[in-house]
């Protein structure tokens, strides 16, 4: 018992250190996991060969998995979807196995060896890109909408995958591993085998059909979650054991049954409660994974496994940009998807298990390609800083060199600096009321939308010096900076109050600290562009409280008062080169002005006459007294 506990509490320290780590440095969990294990296999050796016993537990995360996939892919979807997904994941899959095993086989291996070679490597890791793509924004662009359609593909073909890698093994090798396991069809006639199957699949079908509802009907009327967490742990399980009895993956079997109930009205409770054992399941086999790695064989064979790995990284890549032409995506569109999905990925560690247990391939081939694997995956972040760095900045500079700012041919008084969705509001009041604005935007495409619309829009960075020189801010009376990045956006006050003092300079501030570093700038007026929505839902939750509507309006507008009085304040005592919280003047001050407002406002409610002293210097002036 006690051995248990120190593996157990070991697995955990590790895995939650490693993680943490990993997400930091924007690596993912899957490497941090494979990181985990590397540090109680490889590295200390804390664990050995009963990391393979575990595995085979932790194995369950796969089937678990496979269920939640399954849930999420709705036949209507996939048949709406059905082109991208044949045609790019389909030609993606086809391509890449077919190159691999050709590799292989041109290195003196058997066609099956190979083609389970290929099938390890055509795909790629759909936790790495997607979170990827998620972080930087890239799942809208033309490249992140192939990636994902392959990355759907791929999770549907590990299914056919998992299903095929069995029948390959030949011989006794495969009675090695199913003799004794609980498989009744070990020794029966292929055409008993092929019946039991099927029957198999269809009584799950049948059962997840039918049955299943019913009983989570009665489940959800008898209000006890438990039973209904109980139940879903119970199904897939159930299922697994039964394609394990007649010789079949667990996890078709898991995938078929999700995709049955993808429909269902209780999915995403069933989601809800298989999640955090998928979870800690799936965490777990990443982690026998990283432990059962080979280093000593890296060590030998070092030169040999990372030019292995470079290649793969090149002949995927190559594949994919070559899809993209085919499919005309656009030219940073497609560096992108060829890219993105030139590792291999976590299913990879999965078909190798699979291999493994029917001694599918020669010990040293298998633990080279596992290597190759978690390299691949490892170099995945520098791809997409390539792709940043070089790619997409380079794609940029192409296009502001291609199109020229615009040349401003008007001198309004009031000039816009990006036209988002802040932007655009405040342009239509403006418009609305008969002004004149010169607005400035960055993106073609909504420079020529906006012309086309009939608001006129210049194309122009506005960080660049030269263009600021060329508005007309020497007679502009009101410059109104709205772009959403931060440094830019203080790096354009600060020039424009320094070359143009006489502007008067309204700028967009995410957040508070980026508000001080405005004010800093020169920032007459500061807009966080959160307020005033939070204002007027605060106004609302006050009337609804049964404050009459007089009282909510004066108290809104001496909240606004006392904001804005503070906000100017503390960017007086903030420091750029210091934290907030390890500023002490700054919060001392903070609270003071929070305790004099909370106390000002409860007077007002009270119907008492409050008076305050104002910030001599403040950039907006406000009423002395209100009552």
């Amino acid at each position: 018992m006690t051995e248990l506990l120190l593996y157990t509490s070991a697995y955990f320290f590790f895995a939650v250190t490693a993680v943490l780590l990993c997400q930091k440095f924007g690596l993912g969990s899957v490497l941090g996991y494979l990181l985990a294990g590397i540090c109680i296999g490889p590295v200390f050796g804390i664990v050995g060969k009963e990391a393979e016993s575990i595995q085979h537990i932790a194995e369950f995360g796969v089937v678990m998995m496979l269920f939640l996939v399954g849930l999420e892919l709705a036949p209507q979807m996939l048949w709406q979807m059905r082109h991208k997904l044949l045609g790019l994941g389909g030609l993606q899959v086809l391509l890449t196995l077919g190159v691999v095993a050709g590799i292989a086989m041109t290195l003196g291996y058997r066609w099956q060896i190979a083609v389970v070679v290929g099938c390890v490597l055509a795909l790629s890791s759909t936790a790495i890109v997607l979170q990827t793509f998620s972080e930087k924004q890239l799942l809208g662009t033309a490249g992140g909408q192939a990636g994902f359609a392959v990355l759907l593909f791929q999770d549907v073909a590990a299914i056919p995958m998992l299903a095929l890698l069995p029948l390959l093994a030949v011989g006794k090798a495969a009675e090695v591993e199913t003799h004794g396991a609980g498989n009744l069809m070990a020794n029966q006639a292929g055409w008993v085998v092929a019946l039991v199957s099927v029957a198999a699949i269809v009584l799950i079908l049948l059962l997840v059909r039918y049955v299943v509802p019913l009983v989570l009907r009665l489940i959800v009327k008898s209000k006890l979650h438990e039973i209904f967490m109980i139940f879903t742990l119970a199904l897939v399980v159930g299922i697994a054991a039964l394609m394990s009895l007649v010789g079949l993956s667990p996890a078709l079997g898991a995938f078929i049954a999700g995709v049955a109930l993808a429909n269902s009205s209780y999915r995403h409770e069933m989601e809800s409660h298989l999640h955090p054992f998928k979870s800690l399941f799936l965490g777990l086999f990443f982690i026998t994974v990283g432990a059962s790695m080979n280093f000593k064989l890296l060590g030998q064979q070092f030169f040999v496994i990372v030019g292995m790995t470079l290649g793969l990284l090149a002949v995927k890549a190559l594949v994919l940009w070559c899809l993209g032409k085919l499919f005309r995506l656009p030219s940073l569109g497609g560096q992108l998807f060829a890219l993105s999905l030139a590792q291999a990925g976590e299913f990879g560690f999965v078909l190798l298990s699979i291999a493994n247990q029917h001694r599918l391939l020669p010990v040293e081939l298998h633990d080279s390609v596992s290597l190759v694997v978690a390299l691949s995956m490892v170099l995945t972040p520098l791809l997409f800083i390539f792709y940043d760095k070089v790619l997409s900045a380079r794609a940029i500079r192409q296009e502001n060199e291609e199109r020229p700012h615009d040349t401003v041919d008007s001198e309004n008084p009031v000039i816009l600096l990006g036209y988002g969705q802040f932007g655009h509001q405040i342009n239509n009041i403006l418009i609305s009321c008969g002004f004149h604005t010169t607005v400035i935007d960055n993106h073609a495409e909504v420079v020529d939308g906006l012309t086309k619309y009939g608001i006129k829009t210049y194309y122009g960075d506005a960080t660049r010096h030269e263009l600021l020189n060329t508005v007309g801010l020497h007679k502009a009376k009101l410059l109104i900076v709205c772009v959403g990045d931060d440094k830019q956006s203080r790096d354009i006050v600060k020039y424009a109050r320094h070359n143009y003092p006489h502007l008067t300079i309204i700028a967009r501030a995410h957040d508070s600290l980026h508000a001080y570093d405005l004010h800093y700038a020169g920032a007459d007026y500061i807009v966080r562009e959160t307020a005033d929505a939070a204002q007027h839902a605060g106004c609302i939750v006050m009337h609804q409280l049964g404050l009459p509507q007089e009282q909510v309006i004066e108290l809104s507008q001496f909240y606004e008062a006392r904001e804005r009085y503070q906000l100017d304040t503390l960017a007086e005592l903030h420091n750029p080169e210091i934290s907030i919280f390890a500023n002490e003047e700054l919060l001392n001050k903070a609270r003071e002005i929070d305790m004099e407002t909370k106390a000002m406002m409860q007077a007002i409610m009270r119907g008492d006459k409050v008076e305050w002293e104002e910030n001599p210097n403040s950039w907006v002036k406000l009423k002395k007294g209100i009552s």
